[in-house]
């Protein structure tokens, strides 16, 4: 199915390529990387003063709230000086571990204002992931709330903690109220300036050969931000704009608040856990007309049927997806059931988006191709020498450094980075250019797990499940699932004492759930003998996932 948007005013996407300028891009924010720059600044500060609105807050209880850009103006200034009074200077890391509720915008924002940096925590995440990335990151205050206040107990050498309280609670001992703290800071804060390559947030990958890496995220990737949020989800000043990925991973921080709040655009918050029916009363109610997530939540609103579709057929101009490969039934069912195009897009933590099916530009859209290079970026397909490969040849995608001014990632926090050399980041998964200059998606070139949108590295999983004393040796791989794409499936060997029980799978199931994340668990275990292994003992984790894939084709 290959089809051309036939959207009136459109640019066309070869003209847009052809005089792209890094220097318009820098003319669309409101300071310059290279003599100072303040994401606060150009997330919110501009636009305070001008009446116009920057969140939709739906609590877990259903209630509406509407923030300004000025009330997130106020709200990040007390956040700014409340954390200038703890010691955070500029370049310092804040850690926020809270749901999708109105401080954590506000955290974002004032943390930028006074020129730290903001790390999100994923609050399915359990201590052993927690203690990872704050160990890394040094950071120097972590703000959650009551139902994770508890992890960081687990969590050796945690910075201070203020929490989110209710009405009329009080905070642990040591702990900070903070609520409290913003209504009695000031709302005055000067924004603190900073150059294009300092830091704002401190990522972290999923993990693939080892534990979770730093991404560090430098202001001057707000250029690609912007132009993904303009180009690619073609978002608009009257867009009603909710993206559902959780802002506690790199999408729905990037593009979830980064990217609209940048534009002058309201973004969405729903407090409540995904399901199909509050989604599409949200849709309905608010009005929606841009939507951005994963494949896995498409799935669900499909499963949910036509008949509940059909209360916002037409209502959604635009949906955008991202997290996994867009299967093109999914393309099929939105265009009959929703009446509303929807566009796979292909990015990463490291790099952002890069590759797209536009919506704000012209160009032709295929079924199961993810786009073209994003304007900004030129993208290869390379062998295993390093050598360009042309149409129809696979290979591994990579970013041509030299060639995308819109390029921003340097590197892992004090790691290697063996993905960038010769002029190349390789990003390690597997594709191949269409002779109209589409790239197609084959597969990963690692053991990274995807599963209902999220990324999972093995190493992590397996770490969690040997920490019990019944295992042994661990491998984890992906098995297909219709639903979630993947699911995490253990492959266990035990230790002597111990013999293999549907009783001791579940424990094991539950204590990776406990220790690492609820999205991240193993939903099937199996009790083996011995792993598969290279003659250098590393475990061929490929050989277990090409066997459950050949065992459920059976």
């Amino acid at each position: 199915m290959t089809r051309t948007p036939a959207v009136a005013g459109l640019q066309r996407y070869d003209d847009v390529v052809a005089h792209f300028r890094i220097e318009d891009e820098v003319a669309r924010l409101h300071g310059d990387p290279a003599t100072g720059v303040n994401a606060y600044v150009e997330c919110c500060g501009r636009y305070a003063g001008q009446n116009r609105l920057a969140l939709r807050a739906i609590s877990a209880k259903g209630d509406l709230r509407e923030y300004s850009f000025d009330d997130l103006a106020d709200m990040s200034g007390r956040v700014g000086n409340f954390l200038k009074d703890l010691g955070v200077r500029p370049g310092d890391v804040v850690a926020g571990m809270l749901p999708r509720i109105p401080e954590l915008v506000a955290l974002v924002l004032g943390t930028w204002r006074i020129g730290a940096v903001y790390q999100p925590l994923f609050t399915a995440f359990g201590p052993k992931a927690i203690e990872h990335r704050l160990g890394y990151s040094k950071a120097k205050l972590v703000v959650t709330n009551p139902a994770n206040r508890g992890k960081l107990d687990e969590v050796e050498n945690h910075p201070r903690v203020a929490i989110v309280l209710g009405a009329g609670d009080a905070p642990p001992a040591g702990d900070i109220d903070f609520r409290a703290a913003l209504a009695a800071a000031s709302p005055d804060c000067e924004p603190v300036m900073r150059k294009g390559d300092d830091l704002f947030m401190m990522m972290s990958t999923s993990g693939t050969t080892g534990h979770a890496k730093g991404v560090p995220v430098p202001l001057g990737a707000l250029l690609a931000f912007g132009a993904y949020m303009r180009d690619a989800i073609g978002l608009r000043a009257d867009d009603v704009f909710w993206n559902i990925a959780d802002p506690g991973w790199a999408y729905g921080l990037y593009y979830g608040i980064t990217g609209p709040l940048l534009l002058g655009v309201a973004t969405t918050f729903y407090e409540g856990a995904f399901n199909a029916k509050s989604t599409y009363e949200i849709i309905e109610r608010l009005g929606v007309t841009s939507l951005a997530g994963s494949p896995t939540a498409f799935r669900l609103l499909m499963a949910e049927g036509s008949e509940a579709a059909a209360r916002v057929k037409g209502r959604l101009r635009v949906v955008s997806s991202a997290g996994e490969p867009l299967n093109p039934e999914v393309i099929r069912w939105f265009d009959a059931h929703l009446a509303a195009p929807i566009h796979d897009h292909y990015g990463q933590t490291e790099n952002g988006m890069m590759v797209n099916n536009h919506h704000g530009l012209s160009h032709t859209v295929r079924a199961g191709s993810a786009g073209f290079p994003m304007p900004g970026y030129r993208m290869v397909v390379l062998d295993e020498a390093g050598n360009e490969l042309g149409p129809n040849r696979p290979g591994i995608l990579a970013v041509d450094i030299a060639r995308s001014p819109l390029r921003w990632f340097g590197g892992y926090h004090q790691e290697d980075t063996p993905a960038i050399a010769g002029g190349y980041y390789r990003t390690g998964d597997t594709v191949e250019y269409e002779p109209d200059g589409s790239v197609s998606f084959i597969g990963r070139a690692d053991d990274v797990i995807t599963s209902s949108g999220y990324r999972i590295g093995p190493f992590d999983v397996e770490s969690a499940l040997i920490e019990h004393p019944a295992v042994n040796e661990a491998a984890v791989v992906g098995v297909p699932d219709p639903q979630r794409t993947e699911i995490v499936k253990a492959f266990v060997v035990l230790a002597p004492t111990h013999n293999g029980s549907d009783e001791l799978a579940e424990e094991l199931a539950q204590h990776v759930r406990k220790r690492l994340s609820a999205h991240s668990y193993p939903r099937e275990v199996e009790f083996v003998a011995e792993l598969p292994k290279t003659p250098s003992g590393k475990i061929q984790r490929f050989l277990l996932r090409k066997a459950e894939i050949e065992k459920r084709k059976g």
